[in-house]
């Protein structure tokens, strides 16, 4: 089996102008908000970082593969686990578009299929919460859906992240979706998620 580590991740990662009303769920009901960015993952678990410099070819051949496009952020929705626990996510929109995305970047890394080995294959989640019950999952659910206003924003590349042990995860590499800007793996403008990325 290659190596596979919980500390990288290949995301889609909403540019920082839109993160606000995500981050004010999060900051109430999201336990792992000082280790994620808001994201959804595509690739997780992932290479180790070590191995990054091998990685990023293939990755920028796959993402070359598919077109930038926009995404919305609009519907709530859950998973519920073994232990009773849910975890509670807005839906990326158009879905088709990121089932997409993930299913280039999975056949150049057909080894790392954990996020597409369901039952129903992969489903695109941007989580903004832990909920302990099914009653308050749908007490929680209703009210911020009611609150909610559709969130727009474009998709242009994918990031390449890490962390250390305990800390957060930190973008070392942008990846151009076709179409758009190329970023040369650096930051695009005004898109730098967290202190040290580069």
């Amino acid at each position: 089996m290659p190596p596979k580590t919980h500390r990288t991740s290949v995301v889609v990662i909403p540019p920082p102008e839109v993160w606000e009303p995500i981050q004010a769920i999060r900051r109430q009901h999201d336990r792992q908000i000082h280790r994620w960015m808001p994201h959804v993952n595509l690739l997780y678990p992932f290479v180790p970082r070590e191995q990054f410099d091998l990685a990023v070819p293939l990755l920028t051949a796959a993402c070359q593969q598919v077109s930038a496009f926009d995404a919305t952020l609009a519907t709530f929705r859950s998973f519920t686990h073994a232990s009773g626990r849910s975890t509670l996510w807005l839906a990326p929109e158009p879905r088709a578009s990121f089932v997409q995305l993930q299913a280039v970047l999975h056949t150049a890394f057909p080894a790392y299929d954990d996020q597409s080995r369901f039952s129903g294959g992969f489903t695109p989640h941007l989580s903004v919460g832990q909920v302990a019950s099914k009653r308050e999952l749908r007490s929680l659910t209703a009210t911020l859906q009611a609150e909610w206003q559709p969130l727009p924003f474009p998709i242009a590349a994918v990031a390449l992240i890490w962390r250390e042990a305990d800390g957060p995860f930190q973008v070392e590499h942008w990846l151009s979706l076709s179409h758009a800007a190329p970023c040369g793996g650096k930051p695009l403008a005004g898109s730098q998620p967290l202190a040290g990325s580069k």
